[in-house]
């Protein structure tokens, strides 16, 4: 079992409530965290942009980041979302058994 933790930017709340909700109702994170009012910078098309959106923070294993990755393609208001991979490589150890557990049937 390989717990990652996913970093994943969103155009707003109202988005980032809709992933979560649609991951979690497949078992493919644990939980969430959600930010808001978050500053972003970043180049896009060969121009420096700058713009407010939401972060998601979900824990999950690393057997499902592909298939979450592909649920917030499928789901987001953006072409080239960001989701990115972190892996968890300690803390809680009944934290990090939850975690299997609730992802356990995805």
């Amino acid at each position: 079992m390989e717990p990652v933790m996913l970093y994943i930017t969103t155009a707003n709340r109202q988005e980032a409530n809709m992933l979560v909700h649609e991951l979690l109702g497949k078992r493919l994170i644990a939980c969430a965290n959600i930010a808001d009012h978050i500053e972003s910078f970043y180049w896009w098309q060969g121009e420096i942009e700058q713009k407010p959106e939401s972060i998601i923070v979900a824990k999950t294993l690393a057997a499902h980041v592909d298939k979450v990755v592909t649920h917030v393609n499928s789901l987001h208001s953006y072409e080239c979302p960001c989701v990115v991979c972190v892996p968890i490589v300690g803390g809680n150890p009944a934290f990090i058994d939850w975690i299997g557990k609730q992802t356990s049937s995805a």
